[in-house]
């Protein structure tokens, strides 16, 4: 982990969500966000035990009036999750830790995890970013390259990108012609300055759309707070965004939290159980965090149940040939693809916006390899950065005319969802999980990470960024 740049981020996030409290975990190794004093459990009689036995415990050692564990949300939604109260922010002591080391008795005895943080769900360029974008000149071609084909109603596969919308110029690009959903919310500040992840559902539909042209793409604005969602939302919202257009072919997800826990989300559960039944295939990001430890929902792929119908995706440097410094990894992420400066639709068509950089590139990798990757370069000064050291350097400002470049398994997501489309155009077929098997069954290539030879699929159309060959992290 490289914590430094998720503490700016978790400041940004914080003064964006200024009615949830916010915390770390665990302890202060930056590995999720999640809101103080509040847990979840599934409805029910589940629910209840947590109460009783969160009440006993605070009641006993701490002190706390049984009104401080209560129920702050119906008893039975969609979701199946019910949110609960267990202490006061306001008073300073996050108890959540102590709500969840009371349960694991009673844990024990069930035989299954009855509770969990309520985290925040963010886009995993979000609280630990691959990097920013970067402007292009004029004229540069996007990377990758638009397929040749044309889009067909009657015959195009359904992608349904969940993230932070639309930015309002988006038809101006010629591939987002046919592209739909919800509008990019505040796209700049009072200042004029385009708002920070403003454009990454756009830029992540552009990919989808160079890799196969006919698809009939959906931007839902499921994220367009600042990127970040709670868990306890997050369900609720997946639901209301296959509800609206119906269950797509293929579902491509650039965002997730890790955990601390080898168990997943409560807050998805349904969700999941809901998608294993339909034939849609989620294709989700494996997150940024340069680390083993599993990112939700990606790494469900890893579980049994969740197999065939969900693929995780990691992310390989400008070159192809090894993963991208801050890629996440292990046996939980399925594939992967070029994540690394990539070029696609990001907004200003037309008429340019200026963008002010929030965070500071390194003098050295943050992760500890030694190619010229995106922690130092393009070399910058960020607005968060220098705010967390107290400097008085000045952020760096650009102006963005359309096409950006970018970095982060948000966008090797895009890249692998729009091949499994193309596979079911070229091949007539209509299954998108009997085409995620079938493309990579007869994958060829493979990419070294960590030492291991690991799938990874490459578009026809994506150009290599020759770089220095790594230093391997000890």
């Amino acid at each position: 982990m490289a914590p430094q740049r998720f503490h700016e981020q978790f400041d940004h996030i914080q003064r964006s969500l200024p009615d949830v409290p916010l915390a770390m975990g665990p302890d202060d190794e930056a590995h999720f966000l999640y809101e103080k004093g509040v847990v979840l459990a599934r409805d029910g009689e589940e629910a209840r035990l947590v109460e009783d036995t969160v009440r006993a415990h605070f009641t006993e050692t701490r002190g706390l009036v049984p009104d401080h564990v209560r129920r702050t949300s119906p008893q039975t939604n969609r979701t199946g999750v019910t949110r609960i109260r267990v202490g006061d922010p306001a008073q300073g002591d996050d108890v959540v830790p102590h709500a969840l080391r009371a349960l694991r008795e009673a844990e024990g005895r069930q035989g299954r995890r009855l509770i969990s943080r309520n985290h925040v769900v963010h886009i995993a360029v979000n609280a630990c970013p691959g990097d920013e974008p970067v402007p292009v000149p004029r004229g540069e071609p996007a990377n990758p390259a638009p397929e040749e084909g044309h889009y067909d109603p009657d015959t195009a596969v359904g992608v349904l990108v969940i993230d932070t919308g639309l930015v309002h110029d988006h038809h101006a690009y010629p591939l987002l012609v046919h592209t739909t959903g919800d509008p990019q919310a505040t796209e700049t500040d009072a200042d004029g300055l385009l708002r920070q992840y403003v454009g990454h559902g756009t830029f992540i539909a552009g990919i989808v759309a160079a890799v196969a042209p006919n698809t009939a793409i959906t931007v839902r604005g499921t994220l367009n707070d600042v990127g970040a969602i709670l868990e306890s939302e997050f369900g609720g919202k997946l639901f209301e965004a296959v509800d609206q257009g119906g269950w797509p072919d293929i579902i491509s997800l650039s965002a997730g939290t890790s955990t601390g826990s080898a168990d997943g989300l409560i807050g998805l559960d349904a969700f999941l159980r809901e998608l294993r039944e339909q034939r849609t295939l989620l294709v989700a990001a494996a997150g940024n965090n340069g680390s083993d430890t599993p990112f939700w929902p990606a790494a469900y792929a890893s579980l049994p149940q969740y197999a065939d119908c969900v693929l995780s995706v990691g992310a390989l440097r400008g070159d192809g040939e090894c993963e991208a410094c801050f890629s996440n990894h292990g046996p939980w992420v399925g594939v992967y693809a070029p994540g690394e400066r990539l070029t696609s639709a990001l907004t200003g068509f037309g008429t340019p916006v200026p963008y002010v950089y929030q965070h500071s590139t390194y003098d050295a990798c943050r992760f500890g390899f030694g190619y010229a990757c995106t922690c130092q370069y393009p070399r910058h000064t960020g607005l968060l950065s220098e705010a967390r050291e107290s400097t008085a350097a000045k952020p760096d400002q650009v102006m963005f005319d359309g096409l950006a470049r970018w970095s982060g398994t948000s966008f090797a997501t895009p890249a692998v969802a729009g091949l499994v489309a193309a596979h079911m155009t070229a091949h007539k077929e209509r299954d998108p999980r009997a085409a995620r098997a079938q493309l990579l069954g007869s994958a060829t290539k493979s990419a070294d990470v960590r030492g291991a030879h690991v799938p990874a699929l490459r578009p026809p159309t994506w150009r290599p960024v020759p770089v220095a060959i790594p230093a391997r992290p000890a």
